[in-house]
């Protein structure tokens, strides 16, 4: 067998054992993401190899915990695909206003940027007093800075001109309070925000949503975790609510394909359309 053949069983090993003993499931990440982020850490862990790590892992927690940061590095910023936000701000909250009170629910939130500017387009267009918006993560660090909200101020300023793109009118800078190079989101966005850890790979559907919010996350999965998510999705979507996905996912070849139609292509945002197995209900 091939060196390479090797480090494929040993990182399958190392996936079991932290699910086995943390309950983390790495296990149906995408293959060729979930070595690279093993091999990244082996190389600036000092560990000779993957099976070293995995018996090291097992009995120390606080080397286990590095190992997730690593993992599940968020690759994230404000308004990222000034587009989408727009999609959001004119094809989606026009429908979104015809409920009552709305419930988003923003799955695999990592940091929060993303988060954060939902909540300011669902206040530029009058919908945030009365939305709920349930962001999650299993990553406890991640979930801890998106809850402070708290961001490197050059970065909030390079988003002004993604906010703009995306129809923002008023600087983002409004929309925080900066102190010595930081900026902090500011409460009137914080207070409609819940934010609480959820595993897209083991837990269960999260409720009566309008709107599930997943962008850039199942790309690291394979087809059978990108298929229990995507019924989570649908368990937890009203009929008639919508589904935004990063740019480079779409619903083709999924079990999910048929009971959705493309709000646009491009966005990667659909509607909720059909009752196929799971019974959802509408919420008006």
């Amino acid at each position: 067998m091939t060196p390479d053949g090797v480090e494929r069983i040993e990182i399958t090993l190392l996936l079991e054992a932290i699910y086995q003993r943390y309950g983390y499931d790495f296990r149906s990440f995408a293959p060729a993401s979930i070595s690279r982020r093993v091999r990244q850490f082996l190389s600036s862990s000092g560990l000779c190899s993957v099976s070293q790590m995995t018996e090291r892992v097992l009995r120390d927690e606080g080397l286990f915990s590095r190992l997730v940061q690593y993992v599940s590095i968020p690759v994230t910023e404000m308004f990222r695909d000034p587009f989408v936000y727009r999609a959001v701000r004119e094809q989606v909250a026009p429908l979104l206003r015809t409920w009552p009170h709305i419930k988003v629910w923003h799955a695999g939130c990592a940091t929060g940027e993303e988060v954060y500017s939902l909540a300011i387009v669902l206040k530029e267009t009058g919908i945030l007093k009365r939305t709920t918006i349930y962001a999650t993560d299993f990553n406890e660090a991640n979930l801890a800075r998106a809850r402070e909200g708290t961001y490197d101020t050059a970065r909030i300023k390079e988003a002004d001109h993604r906010h703009r793109q995306a129809g923002g009118k008023r600087p983002l800078t409004e929309y925080c309070r900066t102190h010595r190079g930081h900026a902090t989101m500011a409460p009137d966005l914080a207070r409609h925000i819940t934010f609480a850890n959820h595993n897209l790979a083991t837990d269960t559907s999260f409720g009566e949503v309008h709107l599930v919010f997943c962008r850039n996350v199942l790309i690291y999965f394979n087809r059978a975790l990108q298929n229990r998510a995507l019924n989570l999705f649908s368990e937890s979507l009203v009929h008639g609510g919508f589904l935004c996905l990063g740019t480079r996912e779409n619903l083709t070849f999924t079990e999910a394909h048929g009971a959705y139609v493309p709000v646009s292509d491009k966005t990667q945002i659909y509607k909720h359309s059909k009752l196929t197995g799971n019974v959802l209900r509408d919420s008006r």
